[in-house]
């Protein structure tokens, strides 16, 4: 698949390299070209110099062709105004942004565009976001056999109690980020659009919990 990344500061160039080790196809912009020493020698992707929220220069990073675009420049304004195009203009699906300012963050979090900070962390959690079914362990017992991760709930699982999200994937909910801050699981509790739901999972059972999620939920 191919990703965009605009801006190759250290979580720009961490986020590219690694994208690129597991097999992907990776465009980064920067409007400063020297920025692009920060993905070493073996870096095999594109690097397109310019503006990384100009039309032009997003095109020529293949941004018609993208599964997902992050935008983790050093410029808030510049993250969320990229990211909308990439969004509202050449319909990505897959978008993320980095956020310096924590207020700022939550309210784009409102608007259906997630939000990151801090440079390994924000590597890993672009990946999450970015990935198909993202899934991603967070946090795994000294066994290895049992992971916590943030794990996508296609559309048609809104509105369904958290109790039935356990109970069709075989899981547990450790609890779900809404609006940006972390709720623990009521038994009332239901999945609401935009929420971000975290499971405990066997790691045996993790693709099987991840087909099931990426699909409508099937209930009796």
């Amino acid at each position: 698949m191919h990703f965009v990344i605009m801006g190759c500061g250290r979580v720009g160039s961490t986020l590219a390299r690694t994208l690129g080790r597991i097999g992907h196809d990776v465009a980064v912009i920067d409007a400063d070209p020297s920025a692009f020493r920060r993905l070493g020698a073996e870096f095999e992707g594109q690097t397109v110099t310019g503006i990384g929220f100009d039309r032009d220069t997003l095109v020529a990073a293949g941004i018609k062709e993208a599964y997902a675009f992050a935008a983790v420049s050093s410029g808030d304004n510049s993250n969320i105004l990229a990211a909308r195009v990439a969004r509202e203009t050449f319909g990505v699906e897959h978008v993320a942004a980095r956020i310096y300012d924590p207020q700022r963050a939550m309210v784009y979090q409102r608007l259906g565009i997630p939000t990151v900070a801090t440079v390994r962390w924000a590597a890993d959690q672009m990946i999450q976001r970015l990935l198909p079914q993202g899934a991603m362990p967070e946090l795994t017992d000294p066994s290895g056999k049992i992971v916590i991760a943030e794990v996508p709930l296609a559309d048609e699982w809104v509105g369904l109690p958290l109790t039935d999200v356990e109970q069709l994937t075989g899981s547990r909910v450790a609890y779900l980020t809404r609006l940006g801050e972390g709720v623990l699981p009521e038994p009332e509790t239901v999945v609401q659009a935009g929420d971000l739901v975290h499971l405990a999972v066997r790691r045996t059972e993790m693709a099987r919990v991840e087909r099931i999620c990426d699909q409508p939920p099937v209930t009796t």
